[in-house]
């Protein structure tokens, strides 16, 4: 199984690879506390920020791989982080640590939660974490519009997206399919010219 390796720059922290216990933790506490679009944040202080297990060009690379792919991006991100940290074990590791936890408390709160909503402090207090996580959501979303923007053409490919998603309602499968053959044409056309 070959996986999608992303070189490290030279300002990069070279952090050892973590020992498979504390993948499993690190990715258990994130899929107990993450909430919806949050996660992104939590997901970004946690390993760029906190533990340092990648840099921010990882980071954003390796979701920005997570997001491509059919799935949660939490769970996706924690395959390719386990798998490049500790290979099948770690991918295992994580996985299992960022599924099993919340799945417990959905099945143990789960009837009880639609009740409990109706709770005057407890829908508030669902509406607080759904505002959290918003911001969280648009934090990691400006951070990675910033990282990106490397030149017009990147410019564009973001603004295209952006009016498609917004003015016109198209689905990200959409936008993906129609803007990611020009992103990997720019990429390419970009490689050719430096090595020339």
């Amino acid at each position: 199984m070959q996986a999608y390796k992303i070189e490290p720059s030279p300002d990069d922290p070279v952090p050892s690879a973590p020992p498979l216990w504390m993948l499993f933790a690190v990715f258990a506490k994130l899929g107990i506390t993450s909430i919806g679009n949050g996660v992104n944040g939590m997901l970004h202080a946690e390993l760029v920020v906190s533990r340092r297990w990648l840099s921010e060009d990882q980071f954003l690379s390796g979701l920005a791989v997570s997001q491509a792919l059919p799935g949660v991006n939490i769970a996706n991100l924690a395959l390719w982080l386990g798998y490049q940290q500790r290979g099948i074990a770690g991918a295992l590791a994580a996985l299992t640590a960022v599924v099993l936890p919340p799945a417990v408390v959905i099945v143990l709160i789960g009837g009880s939660i639609l009740h409990l909503s109706a709770v005057p402090v407890i829908g508030a207090l669902l509406a607080g974490l759904a505002t959290s996580a918003a911001g969280l959501s648009l934090s990691v979303g400006y951070r990675a519009a910033r990282h990106a923007y490397r030149d017009i053409f990147s410019g564009i490919l973001f603004l295209t997206a952006l009016v498609g998603g917004i003015v016109f309602h198209l689905s990200a499968i959409t936008l993906v399919a129609i803007l990611a053959p020009v992103g990997v044409g720019i990429g390419f056309v970009r490689e050719w010219h430096e090595r020339r």
